[in-house]
């Protein structure tokens, strides 16, 4: 069986390498929405706005996927008018607390395992529940991403773990 090294980084915001890596993410996140928007509750279904964010996190650091978690709904709903500027408060607090969490979890660890993945999207999902709660006050509303979003965080879980440990190896 071969072994590779899995190469981390930690970014830095004096460090223009940051700010390229942050526009490729936030790409992907513009991308992919779209593409799930083409089904209906495709949004609400595969949480798309995400998923880079937590590759962009995980591999090249918070400060990297703290900008593609920022840019990316703003941008997102600038553009597209997805997510609608009502929900972007909540939809921002989940995409920092992603990217920090991410960031963290894998300076910590030096490695991308599915067990670390599933806690680093089952802890900003859970954080980003109350979080969302205590801004809407309505718990049922808030809890919408456990209610219909499962499939969304299974393929951050399981589509991050091939970008960070296969489709990105440099």
């Amino acid at each position: 069986m071969q072994t590779t090294t899995l190469r981390l980084y930690s970014l830095e915001y004096n460090q223009a390498k940051t700010y390229w890596t942050a526009a490729l993410f936030v790409a992907g996140n513009l991308l992919l929405p779209q593409l799930c928007h083409l089904v209906p509750q495709g949004g609400m279904r595969w949480l798309p706005v995400y998923f880079f964010t937590l590759v962009a996190a995980y591999k090249y650091g918070w400060r990297a996927g703290l900008l593609t978690a920022v840019a990316s709904p703003l941008l997102n709903s600038a553009l597209f008018g997805m997510p609608a500027p009502a929900a972007l408060p909540a939809i921002l607090l989940k995409s920092g607390l992603l990217a920090v969490l991410a960031g963290l979890v894998a300076g910590k660890f030096r490695k991308a395992s599915l067990p670390l993945l599933a806690a680093v999207v089952l802890g900003y999902q859970t954080l980003g529940t109350l979080g969302e709660w205590a801004l809407r006050g309505d718990f049922y509303l808030a809890a919408q991403d456990f209610r219909i979003g499962l499939p969304g965080m299974a393929l951050q879980v399981f589509g991050g773990w091939w970008a960070i440990n296969r489709a990105i190896r440099r």
